[in-house]
């Protein structure tokens, strides 16, 4: 006989499909069934007084993936661990770490979390258990709010440090002269949600674990690492590249799981001829209040702040009409002190709080108990980002439902039409390239500080005693006989930012009342966002830039209401330097390389929210810029061209549509922002490139009557890339039989948004010439 949530979410399923039938707009449904679990004993080698305290929380046995993580962590190998959300990956490390405390109490263990919020969740849990063992362990976070009156005594005291990689980075490594008892006896490391930690932010955090590593060894320790992460394509591969070491991958989750239901729902096409959706907020709202009229306590994630109080705003009105009802619906995101945050999580423990909007400040496994239903208002943009939100209903084996409502975009419509990603295993890889020269040399600089190098050392793959004696020219480092030393002053830490490539930053200043500086941003992205006139978000508040001062590195905004966001237009020509490989088929050439790119913002559009329909454009002349990078580039034949029965303008912008459409299902397989990667057409005929409109493509290409044989490139957006190609290279087929599926599953009848793009001339025939070109690559014109 079915429960009570049962009914309420089989009632809900219901009332979505009816919404789904009123509004004409389109839904898949996957049901993944209850899995009741397969568990273990807790092996022997675990002290019995650990066991013991985890059998006094009502925990009798392990599930089948605990046990054989810490089995091999207490035989002194290297672990990660890829299961799903609430799958009880925390008690992995703490019954280990905890373990090794009981037996030694000179052992250290740091944990490192990527946000101070999720470090804050996890210090609670170990106080508890802490608790248990008579409050003798010494537990402490240790980050930018750390008073400075008590770090002193944390770095004498601690037994256990929770902190984040900024504060390795800046704040622990380059003192580790005041942390001799942590270093000296560090038994474990352990890193959590290692799928946040890829392209440049996980190439860094590569290089700060070869820091640790290199410090760990000057005094004597030889620490085993421990990892968690959400499920990805390669998760043994990302850990081994992150700390340099073998690591034993277990995947294979035993932890049960209630009965779940998740909806793809795609909102009704309210133009066809510019294949404009309707509201994907004003679809969220409505879909949370089904949920919340069912009786199912809800929390609904959004993508950005201000969509975050917008919902808020909505569903109060919705939800709360006396005095009684005030409070059960709440917003929950960065920039709300601590003290509202304990309480929201409170409230949806104790049941108070009926329904949450939040950014992904609550993505991550802080514990707010059990939820009923998720809803994503809009992709989040990742497969391992959407199971963490949907993760966290039903985190106690309960039957759930979630609901990711798609907005205009083309990578949320890839996504709704690919449900299978979320039923089999994850197509998105993690990449990181800590030998990326810009980020590695940065940190050979921040290890010369924290200890002279010797002859002989090794530090990455790259020649290490090349790019010494290269800073020592530069007086960056002293060479005195067979060692470096940093002669600089100050250390360099500070100069360094990790979530970027280069720290060459541009400020942005808010003049809207007197003159204050509100954020940083970094070069490669500067001239795309800070040009005059451009709308500049953060945090969800607008701004239009006034004056971007380039010699200064500084941009002069002031609030805006505008309904419109900006896209820079970029010219672009990329040049082949060398060619890794490539593999030739009937109809194209697929190829990776390294590549020379050339580009200059000349212009800018206007885009409207939530639509992205064109409204507007202006004309920009900023300073060129030119960087070495690694590419991906797909070569569609001459002869294939040539039989498409179109005209040649019509060619031009299907092939540039089909670019437009690879930069985004790119983004897709590669776990980053779309902005992380570049794109560019040439002619290989003429090596000449058409003009680029941040992936979209405009203009007339004169070809001087030769065959257009174009090369499409999809490059890594940052100085030596990342690593981004050669995944896409692998991928190739499977990247180019997504575009098709993605224009075939797409509506609307010339292009829009959601696939190659809307038409630039009335009666283009794009989208036609687009479908036949990758109908001809992927074999099926000829079946």
């Amino acid at each position: 006989m079915p429960s009570d949530k049962d009914t309420r979410v089989e009632k809900t399923l219901d009332d979505l499909r009816k919404l789904r039938s009123d509004i004409s707009g389109t839904a898949k449904l996957i049901k993944l069934e209850e899995f009741k679990g397969e568990f273990s004993d807790f092996p022997n080698n675990l002290s019995e007084e650990i066991i013991e305290i985890y059998r006094k929380k009502g925990i009798e046995r392990l599930f089948s993936h605990q046990r054989a993580a810490i089995e091999n962590i207490l035989n002194g190998n290297n672990v990660v661990v890829s299961t799903p959300t609430a799958s009880g990956k925390t008690l992995i490390y703490n019954a280990v770490t905890l373990n090794s405390l009981v037996n030694d109490k000179s052992s250290k263990s740091l944990y490192l979390f990527p946000t101070k919020a999720l470090s804050q969740d996890q210090l609670s849990e170990l106080f508890d258990l802490n608790k248990m063992l008579g409050d003798r362990l010494g537990l402490f976070t240790y980050d930018g709010d750390t008073p400075q009156t008590t770090r002193k005594a944390i770095r004498k005291q601690a037994q256990i440090v929770l902190t984040n990689p900024y504060m390795l980075h800046s704040g622990i490594l380059p003192h580790h002269t005041k942390w001799i008892n942590l270093f000296e006896n560090l038994k474990y490391v352990i890193i959590d949600e290692l799928h946040y930690y890829t392209g440049v932010f996980g190439s860094h955090m590569g290089n700060i674990v070869r820091r640790l590593k290199r410090i760990c060894s000057f005094y004597g320790s030889d620490p085993v690492f421990i990892m968690s992460s959400a499920t990805i394509a390669n998760p043994g591969e990302l850990a081994e590249m992150i700390t340099g070491e073998d690591v034993t991958l277990i995947e294979k989750s035993g932890a049960p799981r209630g009965k779940k239901f998740i909806v793809f729902l795609n909102p009704p096409v309210v133009n066809k001829q510019l294949g404009i959706r309707r509201s994907y907020i004003s679809l969220a709202r409505e879909v949370s209040g089904i949920l919340l009229r069912n009786n199912l306590t809800t929390i609904t994630f959004t993508n950005a702040r201000l969509i975050t109080e917008i919902l808020v705003k909505y569903l109060k009105s919705d939800f709360e009409r006396n005095v009684n009802q005030k409070g059960i619906i709440r917003g929950y995101r960065g920039g709300y002190l601590p003290a509202k945050r304990r309480e929201i999580e409170k409230g949806l423990k104790s049941g108070k709080i009926r329904g949450v909007v939040s950014t992904n400040a609550l993505e991550l496994g802080i514990d707010i108990g059990s939820l009923d239903g998720v809803v994503l208002a809009s992709y989040p943009g990742t497969i391992s980002s959407t199971w963490q939100r949907f993760g966290r209903a039903g985190r106690r084996s309960s039957s759930s439902i979630g609901i990711l409502v798609a907005s205009s975009s083309p990578v949320d419509q890839y996504i709704v039409n690919h449900p299978e990603y979320f039923t089999g295993r994850s197509p998105e890889t993690g990449r990181i390239n800590p030998d990326n020269l810009t980020i590695l040399i940065d940190h050979i600089k921040c290890a010369s500080f924290e200890l002279p190098f010797v002859s002989g050392e090794k530090f990455g793959n790259e020649d290490l005693e090349e790019i010494l004696d290269y800073l020592a020219e530069n007086r960056v480092l002293l060479k005195r006989e067979n060692k470096w030393f940093w002669s600089e002053e100050g250390y360099p830490a500070d100069a360094v930012s990790i979530n970027r490539v280069s720290s060459d930053n541009f400020v942005v200043v808010d003049t809207t009342s007197g003159e204050k500086v509100i954020a940083e941003v970094d070069f490669s992205s500067a001239l795309e966002t800070l040009h005059e006139k451009a709308i500049y978000i953060l945090e969800g508040e607008q701004y239009v830039v006034e004056k971007f001062d380039f010699e200064n590195r500084k941009a002069f905004v002031k609030e805006s209401n505008s309904d419109y966001y900006t896209d820079a237009i970029t010219y672009t020509k990329v040049s082949i330097l060398d060619l890794f490989d490539d593999t030739g088929f009937r109809d194209y050439i697929i190829s990776t390389g390294e590549v020379h790119v050339f580009s200059q913002v000349v212009g800018f559009k206007k885009l409207k929210f939530f639509t992205n329909e064109n409204v507007g454009a202006g004309d920009l002349q900023l300073p060129q810029r030119e960087m070495h990078s690694t590419a991906f580039w797909l070569t569609i034949r001459k002869e294939l061209l040539d039989s498409v029965n179109i005209n040649n303008e019509d060619k031009i912008e299907a092939v540039n549509g089909i670019a437009y459409l690879m930069r985004h299902i790119s983004a897709v397989m590669l776990m980053c922002d779309v902005k992380d990667l570049g794109v560019s057409v040439e002619d290989n005929i003429t090596k000449e490139p058409v003009r680029i409109k941040s992936g979209r493509f405009t203009g007339n290409f004169e070809n001087g009557g030769h065959s257009f044989e174009p090369n499409i490139y999809i490059y890594d957006s940052y100085p030596n890339g990342i690593g981004f190609s050669e995944v896409l290279y692998r991928k190739g087929k499977t990247l180019i039989e997504d575009v098709l599926s993605t224009i075939e599953g797409c509506d609307c009848p010339a292009g829009c948004p959601s696939c190659v793009g809307p038409p630039i001339r009335k009666g283009g025939k794009h989208k036609e010439g687009a479908k036949f070109i990758v109908r001809s690559l992927t074999g099926k014109v000829y079946n």
